[in-house]
């Protein structure tokens, strides 16, 4: 345990030092694209954070080759490293590509195809699919090949997909990577399986990665991650999975379970259901991702078409802070996440079911906030905030309609007077100039110290590559 902390510790430092330099050569090289109309960030931000990340990644393998124990996941059997080097270099260039020039959806998912096929090629790849009452099932190398695939691009995608709120994705990966981790773990040092060893490593790198990146990745953001660093965890936290699905034979714990079939199903709960560990860390993304596929092909529009209606927009909408909603998604993610493991882990499912439901609820009181509002005693109005006086409204309205209200009423007070009305004229003019120089944001949108990278760097334009899921 202490290599692999030496191990996260190492790659968390390396990528939260790497973030400033590679930040200032975001804003110099202009991957720093304008503010859109579905952007929930106000200013423009630089993206590329996925170059400290990789630069974290690959100071968290070196130390782990020098190290006594984890030095022998690279001398036993290094294509688990290669490939996931392979895969990971790959994923990395295309994201820094789509985030300074933008890179179409398709060609992007190609890329996507391609990587996860160099690492099926150098062996990651799932061999079988262990039953419940049958044992591992051998695929054919074929059908081995297409469940790799389509994990690791569904994988990525959903990652990709929530990027969208200040730490989100960032966050929500950590979650799902140390949930991977215990599990991955217990196999390893409890029931002393080897093959699950290059899963720890790697589950033990993503936290690293992701914990040395949100310190600048918090609301408000210095920088994003960008896809060069989203579909880069995504393909991590394939590649863990799919490192550990399928190899571990359920005959090895069946003989230190005394022989009980039943005691091994039930500690193989995660694994013996095919990739349902996985699938059960990223549940959040794969339903945003689902959801956000449906809506789009339901409407007629591409299912790459980006938009403003993900799990995360709809907590703003309906009242929830910027901060309050991460956390929020933090909450169910780890919710669905450790409680697979610890099912696994307990000699009752029941305890677990129980304390699910408890969590549940709380989540869903947390989820309901907005639309309760306790009206405080008139003996403490003058000392509690506006909202809970019994004056004000008893709901808080959605975004919309505040910004439509607000116009509504702004429209009667320029009716009223003529002097508000020809400021009001002014103010719009203004405002459709600064629209047709959206391509080119002002200097004046920046900070100081950005504005000062920009002159020293010699950089003219703001303008780059798309985020992908950037919202």
């Amino acid at each position: 345990m202490r290599e692999y902390l030496l191990v996260l510790f190492c790659t968390a430092a390396v990528t939260y030092l790497l973030v400033g330099p590679v930040r200032k050569f975001a804003i110099i090289a202009g991957a720093m694209p304008a503010v859109r109309a579905r952007d929930v960030h106000r200013e423009p931000t630089p993206r590329l954070g996925g170059i400290a990340m990789f630069g974290g990644l690959c100071a968290g393998l070196l130390v782990a080759y020098h190290l006594t124990n984890l030095g022998k996941v690279f001398s036993d059997d290094p294509s688990d490293i290669r490939a996931l080097l392979s895969g990971v270099g790959i994923m990395w260039v295309l994201g820094v590509l789509d985030d300074k020039w933008g890179v179409d959806a398709l060609v992007k998912l190609g890329g996507q195809m391609i990587a996860a096929g160099v690492m099926v090629y150098q062996g990651i790849t799932v061999i079988s699919i262990p039953v419940p009452g049958v044992g591992p099932v051998a695929l054919s190398p074929t059908l081995g090949m297409v469940i790799s695939v389509a994990l690791v691009v569904v994988m990525v995608n959903a990652v990709n997909f929530i990027d969208g709120l200040d730490g989100l994705a960032g966050g929500m990966v950590c979650i799902a990577g140390m949930a991977f981790f215990l599990y991955s773990y217990r196999l390893w040092y409890g029931y002393s399986i080897s093959e699950a060893a290059p899963a720890v490593l790697f589950s033990a790198l993503l936290i690293g990665m992701c914990l040395g990146f949100l310190p600048h990745n918090l609301h408000p953001a210095r920088i994003f991650m960008g896809d060069s660093g989203s579909m880069m965890l995504g393909l991590m936290l394939a590649v863990a999975a799919i490192s550990v699905t399928g190899r571990v034979d359920p005959d090895l714990i069946t003989a230190q379970t005394g022989g009980s079939r039943t005691a091994t199903t039930h500690i193989l709960v995660p694994i013996y259901i095919p990739l349902l560990l996985p699938l059960a860390v990223i549940a959040l993304p794969l339903a945003d991702l689902l959801l956000a596929v449906v809506r789009r092909t339901w409407a007629g529009r591409s299912p790459f078409a980006a938009d403003k209606q993900h799990l995360h927009h709809r907590l703003l909408e309906i009242g929830h802070s910027h901060s309050r909603a991460v956390l929020i998604m933090y909450f169910w993610a780890a919710l669905i996440a450790f409680g697979t493991v610890a099912f696994s882990v307990t000699n009752t499912g029941r305890t677990v079911v129980l304390a699910c439901a408890g969590f549940c609820l709380i989540g869903i009181v947390v989820l309901l906030l907005p639309w309760f509002r306790p009206k405080a005693p008139a003996a403490v109005q003058a000392i509690v905030p506006p909202r809970y006086r019994r004056g004000s409204a008893g709901r808080r309205r959605p975004a919309q309609a505040e910004v439509r209200t607000a116009q509504a009423t702004a429209a009667e007070a320029m009716a009223a007077d003529p002097q508000t009305t020809e400021l009001r004229t002014v103010e719009l003019r203004s405002a459709a100039r600064g629209e047709q120089a959206a391509a080119e944001p002002a200097m004046g949108e920046l900070s100081a110290a950005d504005r000062e990278i920009l002159r020293g760097g010699g950089a003219t334009a703001l303008g780059g590559g798309r985020s992908g899921e950037r919202h």
